[in-house]
């Protein structure tokens, strides 16, 4: 605890030190810098990164996943330093300034948002300038294009948005990061990929948006859409950690044979280059135009905080667990009774001894009065005893606490196993409630465990456990927060299995420090009889040699006594302990409603891949309020590609979740050939899809176990690679200093956002799945990983079911059928090709902006 407290970061947000300007131009410029992240010092990111970015400038980064397009942004917001070279602004290195203020100049839009799950919409925005307005708030999400959707929200703006913002879309969290950082003004804006998110028509009116705020700013764009770069005032080419080119659009162009020139062949972008000019005008929203959408959403929020809250969600929290009888719990330590009995045994033993001990001391008084003779003889024979109590309390209390060690650790290791396998197993729903969060979890996992262990009696072994607690709530956290991901692959046996082995450790280490403590504990027993023998003994002497009288020595010991009364300081605390074993059984005794331990349900022999969507009516558990699907009717036949299109939160990844079973209908049916999906076996029924989500989950592991948590069982080397090869991951994983087996480290953050699609990419196709689910699953990729990529996931997909969501028209428009969903509805079905031709279509309106560019 002291080495975290008194250890000093290099990059100290909180040290007072360094430079503060008056304000800063916003010129920037990246001086001759070479870097790799701490976590992989052999691998050099940037090479001699040198780049010049006039104050009021729009510089764009491209380039393919991994080239270090994200490092730069990392290295002006000074994330890390620059191994060598110089990062400067206005000509001051980044380190001689202070740190906190630079970074308030500094706004950040990143690729994959992050939002405080604990706050509302309203709080999170609000990050952006400290001591903004409620009016400040409501202009940035105006200009974010976020205001008509939370003005949909029964609680508007104090829509709390889950953790890691699971309560929203993709596309909604972003224009939520967006609006944080429109709030805070900044000279400095970066972007990266902040639209990535975003379908067509949020990503135009964003776009327009973001132009306006780029207005005499310095901005920094990465980008996989070239589109989205064309208009900087200069691009710059970054490949394997240099600039391989610079100069603007038009420019770069002229350079047949280079690599802008390939990206931009890839994208097949080539007839978009002729803007219309009507584009650009339609960009310029006036006062007018955004006057009555901001009348609404003012009159919204206001309604909605006249509204009366509903109590039913925090009484419930206010109460709490139940009271559960203590006896349950001494059922689960009931393996451990033999050891139990012998530790109250040797416990008892213990107690005895100071009974006995006042029989000795009564007898050492009687002495005192003895002759001269009698006294020497009889203080030998006290003596003895003392040490005999020595001995006697030593072994007593040593093996006592050691028995008592081992059933508590034990205890703790299977309420954990227990709780965890609980966990993984619930239902999703059960997750999107602030009481179920995976820090709320970790805390019963790992605290609430511990202080249980003291109903069994001991209470000084309970120290260990603190430190070896947080190697297991690591796992647990990990696999709480991502429970999405661990159900689709149907890896929850995996996870606890891990979780289980973290467990060993710190029952071995509880153990060891049992018998540790224990032997401490008696020795130090010892040694105070050992120390009253001495006593006695040396007084005996002092008495009989007349220096010093009775009373004086009786005193002397008596005061000695007074440390046999402290042991009694360490007494259990077990109203602690009582409310820790209602919260574990909590856990315990919760019936999921989607329960993929459960083997009740039919399974298919042959599953030919029919999906159907009949009236479906769907609403999250946690906003009761909001409908999502208020009649979906969707029939995909075997084999067929079917994209699902839509403005963000219209409910496409809706669908993905119901199909997998995450949640169940509020009404209507969901079949996969002609059976209901609640009627077959969860684990199989999952089994049979491979999902690849918008944002991709992997695990603090190696590459190799994070693409083998895809299949069931065990994987072979050559199942992994040709995985890999197959979503065009081999190449950067083999040019890794550790390969497959490098560590992706926490949510993956070792890779690029490209470089984690394609490991997760390679997990869904390792387990051969019938029915292939990809919700953006080419979104953070640049032109080339995505063209070979698409190329991989279509020789995947040949006879295969395949829902694919995406706002990239050109990962769309191949699909056999392509479903507009609106306001929880289909409202427009068939091929691109017709679909497009519609006069002032829903589809052709939202694929508009992509086809006049």
């Amino acid at each position: 605890m002291f080495e975290v407290i008194q250890r000093k970061p290099k990059i100290d947000a909180y040290s007072p030190k360094g430079r503060k300007m008056g304000d800063i131009s916003g010129q920037i410029e990246l001086r001759d810098v070479y870097f790799s992240y701490p976590a992989r010092p052999k691998e050099l990111i940037l090479k001699g990164f040198s780049l010049f970015i006039p104050s009021g400038k729009t510089a764009a980064l491209v380039g393919r996943s991994g080239s270090g397009k994200s490092t730069v942004i990392s290295l002006i917001e000074r994330f890390y330093d620059p191994m060598t070279g110089e990062v400067l602004i206005d000509g001051v290195d980044l380190r001689k300034l202070q740190l906190k203020w630079i970074r308030r100049k500094i706004g950040l839009v990143s690729q994959e948002p992050v939002l405080f799950g604990s706050r509302s919409i309203r709080e999170n925005i609000a990050y952006g300038r400290e001591g903004a307005s409620s009016e400040d708030v409501i202009a940035a999400a105006v200009l974010a294009n976020a205001a008509d959707f939370i003005s949909k929200l029964p609680q508007g703006l104090d829509t709390m948005v889950g953790e890691q913002g699971i309560q929203l879309s993709g596309g909604q969290k972003q224009r939520i990061a967006i609006a944080r950082a429109i709030l805070k003004s900044p000279r400095i804006l970066l972007l990266d990929e902040a639209t990535s998110a975003l379908d067509g028509e949020s990503e135009r009116i964003v776009q327009g948006a973001l132009e306006r705020a780029m207005l005499n700013r310095t901005v920094i764009v990465v980008s996989h859409r070239l589109s989205t770069v064309m208009n900087a005032h200069f691009i710059a080419v970054i490949h394997r950690g240099r600039i391989v080119q610079k100069g603007s659009h038009a420019e770069l162009l002229k350079d047949r044979k280079g690599l802008y020139n390939q990206l931009l062949r890839l994208q097949d972008i080539g007839k978009e280059m002729k803007r219309d000019k009507s584009v650009c005008d339609s960009l310029e929203i006036g006062p007018q135009s955004l006057s009555a959408p901001h009348r609404h959403f003012l009159h919204t929020t206001k309604s909605q905080e006249a509204m009366p809250e509903l109590p039913s969600k925090s009484e419930a929290s206010d109460k709490g667990p139940p009271q559960v009888p203590l006896s349950r719990l001494a059922r689960l330590n009931s393996p451990e009774i033999p050891v139990l009995l012998l530790g109250a045994l040797l416990a008892v033993a213990n107690g005895v001894i100071l009974p006995i001990f006042g029989t000795v001391l009564s007898g050492i008084i009687k002495t005192f009065s003895e002759p001269p003779q009698e006294l020497s003889k009889d203080s030998k024979f006290w003596a003895l005893m003392f040490v005999v109590l020595g001995f006697a309390s030593f072994l007593s209390h040593s093996l006592s606490t050691y028995f008592f060690a081992v059933a508590g650790c034990k205890l703790i290791q299977r309420v954990r196993s227990m709780c965890f396998e609980k966990v993984v197993n619930m239902d999703i729903g059960w997750f999107d409630e602030p009481q179920h969060s995976s820090g709320a979890i970790g805390t019963r996992l790992s605290t609430d465990a511990v202080l249980v262990r003291r109903v069994v009696g001991d209470s000084l072994a309970i120290l260990a456990q603190s430190t070896a607690t947080a190697v297991a709530g690591l796992v647990a956290n990990e696999a709480v927060g991502s429970m999405r991901t661990v159900s689709s692959f149907c890896a929850e046996k995996k996870v606890v299995k891990q979780y289980e082995k973290k467990c060993e450790a710190p029952l071995k280490a509880g153990i060891r420090h049992g018998l540790i403590s224990g032997i401490g504990l008696g020795m130090s027993s010892f040694f105070l009889f050992f120390a009253y023998a001495i006593s006695f003994y040396v007084g005996a002497l002092v008495v009989h040699h007349g220096k010093a009288t009775f009373h004086q020595v009786f005193f002397a010991l008596s005061v000695t006594a007074i440390g046999i009364s402290q042991s009694n300081s360490l007494a259990p605390n077990t109203s602690k302990a009582k409310v820790s074993v209602a919260s574990i059984f909590e856990i315990l005794d919760h019936r999921s409603k989607i329960d993929p331990s459960q083997n009740c349900g039919k399974r298919s022999k042959h599953v030919k891949g029919d999906i159907q969507f009949r009236h479906v009516r769907f609403r999250y558990p946690s906003r009761p309020d909001i409908k999502i699907f208020r009649d979906l009717c969707l029939t995909i036949r075997a084999g067929m590609t079917v994209a699902l299109v839509g403005e963000s939160g219209s409910g496409k990844s809706t669908f993905i979740s119901l199909l997998q079973r995450f949640y169940e209908p509020d009404a209507g049916r969901i079949t996969l050939d002609g059976i209901e999906i609640s009627k077959l076996q969860l684990k199989w029924l999952r089994q049979q899809m491979g999902l690849v989500s918008q944002e991709p989950v992997l695990f603090n592991d190696t590459i190799r176990a994070n693409i083998a948590y895809g299949k069931a069982g065990n994987v072979t080397e050559a199942e992994i690679v040709t995985a890999a090869k197959l979503a065009n991951a081999h190449n950067f994983i083999s040019s890794l200093q550790q390969g497959y087996n490098t560590l992706v480290g926490e949510r993956g953050i070792n890779l690029s956002g490209g470089q984690k699609q394609r490991v997760a990419i390679a997990r869904a196709v390792i387990r051969a799945p019938k029915i292939l689910l990809l919700d953006e699953a080419t979104s953070a990729l640049d032109a080339k990983c995505e063209r070979a990529v698409q190329e991989a996931l279509e020789r995947v997909m040949v006879g295969q079911t395949t829902v694919v969501v995406s706002h990239r028209l050109s990962t769309i428009k191949g699909a056999d059928l392509i479903a507009v969903i609106r306001n929880g509805v289909i409202v427009e079905k068939g091929r691109h090709e017709t679909l497009i031709k519609i006069k002032d279509g829903f589809y052709a309106t939202l694929m508009a902006p992509r086809n006049k560019m």
